[in-house]
């Protein structure tokens, strides 16, 4: 059986901690509902999901840091070994929790139109709510998911939705990735930016001005022209960084999909040109 390390000892540079991080087949038995049911225990009403709802709860409110066995039985008013009736640990916990807040909208609307451009931006408006719900998924490297029902079952509407793209399979897979990390990106910045105010007890605009005197003279002295020459909305809060990158993102594959249509139907018009001059 196989089995990674778990808690404290799983975190890399990426993330405090690690998804398949806990048993691997043991994980995947509780999150596909194919392996031994729990005894019953002295606690009615305890289920695996108010377990995985009260260990959301308590990683949303106190931090990712904050989350253990002890802290979720706390939640739940019960023993902790109570909790081990259900589940092995904190590692097959917490991937029961990503795939819990992953959980695709049931609502065909929400992955936009019948258009892959569209699909594609409703996911990454979707995955940078999600991470302002959960900010603590930032800390988590799930570059190594034990995938659940809704990871394949959001897998599978999205690329219901841009299959027509006409890119390879490995390509359509690579659009989804640099969409999503893109936008991990861009949901990490946006959570140190608030961290930072909840930690210094400075708003971003009282930062900045505490650094006017000296950057005015900086640019005052001929040193930084272009900087200089900006305008003064240039960082202003009211431009929409993520809504222009993530345009951009699509920009860019709408142009590869564009060139693989032309390509397509150039080869189209010469193959209908060699049969006519071979009648």
């Amino acid at each position: 059986m196989t089995r990674g390390k778990s808690g404290a000892a799983a975190g890399t540079a990426s993330g405090t901690e690690s998804s398949g991080s806990g048993d691997i087949v043991r994980t995947q038995q509780l999150l596909w509902d194919t392996g031994p049911r729990p005894s019953r225990g002295p606690k009615p009403g305890l289920t695996l999901e108010r377990i995985v709802e009260a260990a959301v709860r308590v990683a949303d409110t106190e931090g990712l840091h904050a989350l253990s066995m002890r802290r979720v039985a706390t939640e739940l008013g019960t023993g902790t070994m109570s909790l081990y009736r259900y589940l092995p640990g904190k590692g097959e916990l917490l991937d029961l929790m990503l795939d819990r807040v992953q959980r695709p909208s049931e609502n065909p609307a929400d992955l936009g139109d019948d258009g892959w451009r569209s699909a594609l931006e409703a996911m990454g408006r979707a995955t940078l709510a999600l991470y302002r719900r959960h900010p603590w998924l930032l800390q988590v490297n799930q570059s190594r998911p034990v995938l659940g029902p809704s990871a394949l079952e959001g897998m599978e509407k999205v690329l219901s939705r841009i299959k027509s793209m006409g890119l390879t399979d490995p390509e359509l897979v690579s659009a989804i990735i640099a969409v999503d990390g893109y936008v991990v990106g861009a949901a990490r910045t946006q959570l140190y930016a608030q961290e930072a105010e909840h930690r210094t007890g400075l708003t971003d605009a009282q930062f900045w001005q505490a650094q006017a005197p000296v950057l005015e003279q900086l640019m005052l002295s001929g040193r930084y022209p272009l900087l200089a020459g900006l305008s003064e909305d240039a960082f202003g809060a009211d431009f929409d960084h993520f809504e222009f990158g993530l345009q951009r993102v699509l920009d860019g594959l709408e142009m590869l999909v564009n060139r693989r249509r032309a390509g397509a139907g150039a080869g189209q018009d010469g193959d209908a040109g060699e049969a006519a001059g071979g009648e």
